[in-house]
C-alpha cells in the first residue's frame, strides 16, 4: 500500500475543519477536488474513512486514526524540510506569509528587497489576512509567519505553540479633517464629542481604542465603522470624523487629513509570528532577520513597550 503525502494532507485538514467545504479553502481546492482525493484515499487503502452523517460526512474509526497518524506523518515532512534547509550552503526556501494592508504598502516592499539582495533563492508570497485570524493561520499552518498587531493597553492571548518576534513599535497619531482642531499636542479625553472613523469592538484595534478612551473618561462614538486605515483617512479627510493611525499608516493619508499628536501615547507593537516547533528552519530566520533591518531602516523602534 503507498499513501500519497497530498492525500494524506486533504485528510487530515477534513478531520481539522470538520467540513469538506472549510477543507478545501484551507488548501485552496474546490469542494469537489477534495472529495475526489479523499475518495481516491478510500481506493488506495481498501477501507472507509468517510461516512454519512445527515447531510455532512464524518470520519469512520478508521479515518479517526489515519488521520492521527497523517498528523505526526506531516510535522515530520516539515521536520524533515527545516534539517534540509539547515544543511544547504545557500539558503533557500518557500514562505507564505501573511499580512496586514498596512504592513504590505509599507514594511513589506523594503523588507523583501533587503532579502532578496541577501538571499535571492528565497521565495516569499504574501497573503492578506485579518488580523484576528492570523495566529490560527500559522498555528495551522496555513502560513509560516504572519504579521500581528499586538496593543499593550488590550494585549492579545498568544497561541503557545507559537515564537512571536517584535519587529517593531509604533505610535498612533490622531488624524482629523483639516481646520477640526488647532496644531498643538490634543488629549484624548478632549476627543469625547467627535464622531470616530474606526474598526468595531469585536477586533483588536477596535478594543484597544475602546480601552484608551474609556480610561480617559469617555465612550467614543463610533459613526463609521470600518477596517481599513487608508479607507478611514479618506472619510476622515471628508469630514465624517476622526482616526487612530500608526506610523506605518501615516504614508497612505490624503490631503484634507491633518496629523495631530497624542498627549498620551497610544503605542502598537508589530510582531512577527510563526511556529514554536520550525523556528530554527533558516529561511524563516533570515527573513525575520531582513524585516528587522527594514523596519529599523524606517525609524521604528524595535523596543518592546512593556
Amino acid at each position: 500500500m503507498e499513501l500519497s503525502l497530498r492525500r494524506l494532507r486533504i485528510l487530515h485538514e477534513f478531520a481539522r475543519r470538520g467540513t469538506i467545504t472549510d477543507a478545501a479553502a484551507a488548501l485552496h481546492y474546490t469542494p469537489s477536488a477534495v472529495s475526489q482525493q479523499l475518495s481516491a484515499l478510500q481506493r488506495e487503502i481498501g477501507q472507509v474513512l468517510l461516512e454519512p452523517a445527515g447531510r455532512r460526512l464524518q470520519l469512520t474509526d478508521l479515518g479517526h486514526t489515519l488521520a492521527e497518524h497523517a498528523a505526526e506523518i506531516l510535522a515530520a515532512e516539515q521536520r524533515a524540510r527545516v534539517a534540509l534547509e539547515q544543511q544547504q550552503e545557500v539558503l533557500t526556501g518557500k514562505l507564505q506569509v501573511g499580512v496586514l494592508a498596512t504592513i504590505a504598502a509599507s514594511l513589506v516592499p523594503p523588507a523583501m528587497a533587503i532579502l532578496a539582495r541577501r538571499h535571492p533563492q528565497i521565495s516569499v508570497r504574501t497573503r492578506e489576512v485579518r488580523p484576528e485570524d492570523a495566529l490560527m493561520s500559522v498555528r495551522d499552518g496555513d502560513l509560516d509567519l504572519a504579521f500581528v498587531l499586538d496593543y499593550p493597553d488590550a494585549p492579545m492571548s498568544w497561541e503557545l505553540s507559537l515564537e512571536s518576534t517584535v519587529v517593531g513599535v509604533e505610535q498612533h497619531h490622531l488624524i482629523a479633517p483639516s481646520g477640526w482642531l488647532p496644531d498643538e499636542p490634543v488629549d484624548l479625553a478632549e476627543l469625547a464629542g467627535y464622531d470616530w472613523v474606526v474598526s468595531g469592538g469585536d477586533t483588536d484595534f477596535g478594543r484597544a481604542l475602546m480601552t484608551v478612551c474609556r480610561l480617559a473618561g469617555f465612550e467614543p462614538r463610533i459613526a463609521h465603522q470600518v477596517d481599513e486605515q487608508a479607507t478611514a483617512m479618506a472619510m476622515v479627510a471628508g469630514q465624517l470624523g476622526i482616526t487612530l493611525v500608526g506610523d506605518l499608516g501615516l504614508a497612505l493619508r490624503p490631503r484634507g487629513a491633518e496629523v495631530r499628536t497624542l498627549r498620551q501615547p497610544v503605542l502598537r507593537r508589530v510582531v512577527l509570528v510563526r511556529r514554536q516547533a520550525i523556528h530554527h528552519r533558516p529561511s524563516e530566520s533570515a527573513f525575520v532577520h531582513c524585516v528587522l533591518d527594514a523596519s529599523q531602516s524606517l525609524g521604528l523602534s524595535p523596543d518592546d513597550p512593556g
